[in-house]
This record gives structure tokens, C-alpha cells and sequence, in this order.
């Protein structure tokens, strides 16, 4: 089961890697920077 935890001072993704490797390429479309994913995410 795949877990990803957003706080302001980072990113937790917990699973396999086949999985964080596919949540990664999603939000990167989504996101250009992980501050940005941070920044939008928690505000």
C-alpha cells in the first residue's frame, strides 16, 4: 500500500518502488519542483 506524507519541511513516500517511481512521475507533471509540491500542498 503506497503512503505519502507532506509536511512543511518535506515528503515521506513509503511503498514499493515500482510505486514511488510511478507516484514521482505523476506529481512531476503536476509540480516542476518538490518545494513547489511542498509549498502548494501545505499552504
Amino acid at each position: 500500500m503506497m503512503t505519502i506524507l507532506v509536511h512543511p519541511k518535506g515528503i515521506i513516500l513509503k511503498g514499493k518502488a515500482w510505486e514511488i517511481r510511478a507516484q514521482l512521475k505523476k506529481y512531476s507533471r503536476k509540480y516542476s519542483t518538490v518545494e513547489e509540491w511542498i509549498e502548494k500542498t501545505c499552504s
